[in-house]
């Protein structure tokens, strides 16, 4: 969900700076030619800008979304079936690993109008009456740790996830939401993940941090090419500090998954924060050199 808290003053400024990326870019232009004076008026026209054409990028990333789309359907289908099925310590065990393929992919949803709530709005975000989702699986599984009236719930998921699914090969992407979308997965993880309100219940926070830095990153590797045509010192200097993210978060591995974010020291938790802003500064730079 979008700005569902205030933003960190660091990541304020990512935002701010990226608040010009629909505009177009400035292109070297070659000035017209100066017509000869024959005693008649001539017409002379300024060739166009030719705008940068991120057709390939694009459709690299939509490669990318369907997958992660895929196999977000699958998993969230073996989560919800074991929720049904009243499997709860297996049900728990599929939740944050499900969670994360959505995650990667967040701008997407958020560009196809009530998903995103749909699917991933916590306690408060939504009416009462309209929370459903994940979280509100989550709140029961862990709060009351039972599997008991959660049936409706997971039927609505599991459809939810189908349509984003299904909607995900024709919504309208192109390069600026690709590089608002990599700065907007970094703020997720600044306004709820790093303060562990997203998971409030099963403490499966760094999940959710992970994916969100995974599918920025992703976004970067695809544009990677171009901006360091534009500018090589800021594509090494986001990359380094993708990196440098990367390892702060590796530490905190636990075989395929991560561990509780309870066990995150204060110390901690403020390196991986500090890592974050390090990292949202130079890229929301990487839009407006793009020329999107």
């Amino acid at each position: 969900m979008k700005l569902r808290y205030a933003v960190p003053a660091g990541v304020l400024v990512s935002s701010i700076l990226f608040a010009g990326c629909g505009q177009a870019g400035t292109a070297d232009q070659q000035p017209a030619a100066t017509p000869k004076d024959t005693g008649a008026t001539t017409q002379t026209t300024t060739p166009a800008a030719t705008a940068p054409n991120f057709d390939q990028a694009v459709a690299a990333y939509r490669t990318y979304a369907t997958e992660q789309c895929d196999t977000f359907v699958k998993k969230t289908e073996e989560f919800t079936n074991a929720v049904k099925a009243g499997e709860l310590d297996k049900a728990k065990a599929l939740y944050a690993p499900a969670r994360m393929y959505y995650e990667r992919i967040e701008p997407i949803a958020e560009a196809l109008g009530d998903l995103d709530p749909n699917i991933d709005a916590r306690d408060g975000d939504v009416e009462a009456a309209d929370w459903r989702g994940f979280h509100r699986i989550e709140k029961t599984l862990w709060e009351e740790n039972t599997t008991k009236g959660l049936d409706e719930f997971s039927d609505r998921l599991l459809s939810d996830a189908k349509l984003l699914r299904a909607k995900v090969e024709t919504v309208n992407i192109d390069a600026s939401l690709m590089v608002t979308g990599a700065v907007e997965l970094l703020n997720e993880v600044s306004t709820s993940k790093v303060t562990g309100e997203e998971e409030r219940y099963s403490h499966t926070d760094l999940y959710d941090f992970a994916a969100n830095v995974e599918g920025a990153q992703k976004i970067y590797d695809i544009l990677k090419t171009d901006l360091n045509q534009k500018d090589a010192a800021l594509e090494k200097q986001i990359g380094e500090r993708f990196t440098a993210l990367q390892q702060e978060l590796a530490p905190f591995k636990d075989g395929e998954g991560y561990v509780s974010y309870t066990k995150l020291k204060p110390e901690e938790i403020k390196k991986l924060s500090q890592n974050l802003d390090a990292l949202a500064e130079p890229l929301s730079q990487m839009g407006k050199l793009l020329g999107v």
